[in-house]
């Protein structure tokens, strides 16, 4: 879990003890040997050092959450703001899906090209909203998106096969 600051933009919140306790209980579900790169926003980048441990990770903002204005709503007003989304709903002010699409999929295939030359598995450090988006451009993500949205746990593993078109969740 981050530090949440209603005075501060998510994007720059950091992660808070819980958050580094839970994300370094995930290294166990990683694949080795791995190539490991986060989204630039602090949050992602920490959690995925949890992860990596003292292996080098790599930033890139492709993988940063959608972008969205700095707005404080109850947390019941952001989820059913997000499941709207998730779910195909353009919000005025929230980034184009086509464009999340085409940013997270552009850092994609960047990554896996180099995770690719050292042999490693591409593991990526990034955000629930954006990577749904992209995950539901790319295979089916039953039993809906935005029910995959809402299942994610902060920190989660989630497994995807692009040339199966599988989406698992390695432990749980």
């Amino acid at each position: 879990m981050p530090e949440v600051d209603p005075a501060v933009p998510a994007e720059r919140w950091r992660l808070g003890s819980e958050g580094r306790t839970a994300a370094r209980a995930l290294a166990p579900l990683v694949a080795t040997p791995a190539y490991f790169v986060a989204s630039d926003e602090p949050k992602a980048v920490e959690t995925l050092r949890q992860v990596a441990g003292r292996l080098a990770v790599a930033t890139d903002s492709g993988f940063r959450e959608v972008q969205r204005p700095h707005e404080w709503s109850s947390e019941g007003d952001y989820r059913a703001f997000a499941r709207a989304y998730v779910e195909g709903a353009e919000r005025d002010g929230w980034e184009a899906h086509a464009a999340v699409v085409r940013r997270f999929g552009d850092a994609v295939a960047r990554h896996a090209e180099l995770a690719a030359a050292v042999g490693g598995t591409l593991i990526i450090g990034t955000h629930g909203l954006a990577a749904t988006v992209w995950l539901a451009s790319r295979l089916p993500v039953r039993p809906s998106p935005a029910q995959f949205w809402s299942s994610l746990r902060l920190p989660d593993v989630v497994e995807v096969d692009l040339v199966a078109d599988t989406v698992s969740r390695p432990g749980g």
